[in-house]
């Protein structure tokens, strides 16, 4: 920390556990529980302060958000979250997916492996029900 910048630049880190318990369920205007429930189903897992005391981030502040919606649609806790982390695993599977296209793309090494006539990679739904990925139909 520098005498201009005190706090380091944790502001603008979303993942710095700034947030008290009490603090993040008032923000997501649920319970401690609620928190506690998630923590307990592995969506998030708080930091401690020296005291022993539950501090949240704002980027798991927004995963808690996410479990909250789907929990206020009637989703049990339990559910709710193996959603998001599903959700979560996906977009980061499309993020990488993405970046190894452009890859392929910039390098013109043509063809990026499981693809089709003409480049187009294959889709799950590009199959027939039964079949399996990268078999013709016929």
């Amino acid at each position: 920390m520098t005498a201009d910048n005190p706090l380091g630049g944790r502001l603008d880190d979303d993942d710095y556990p700034a947030y008290t318990m009490g603090r993040a369920a008032e923000m997501l205007g649920t319970t401690p529980g609620f928190l506690r429930a998630i923590g307990e189903a592995r969506l998030i897992t708080p930091l401690r302060s020296e005291g022993g005391h539950r501090r949240y981030s704002r980027y798991q502040l927004r995963v808690a958000a996410r479990a909250r919606e789907l929990v206020d649609q009637g989703t049990p806790v339990e559910a709710a979250c193996r959603i998001v982390i599903l959700e979560d695993q996906l977009e980061e599977a499309q993020r990488i997916n993405a970046e190894y296209r452009r890859a392929a793309e910039e390098s013109g090494a043509g063809t990026p492996a499981g693809a089709g006539p003409a480049g187009r990679t294959e889709q799950a739904g590009d199959r027939e029900p039964g079949q399996e990925p990268g078999r013709a139909s016929g």
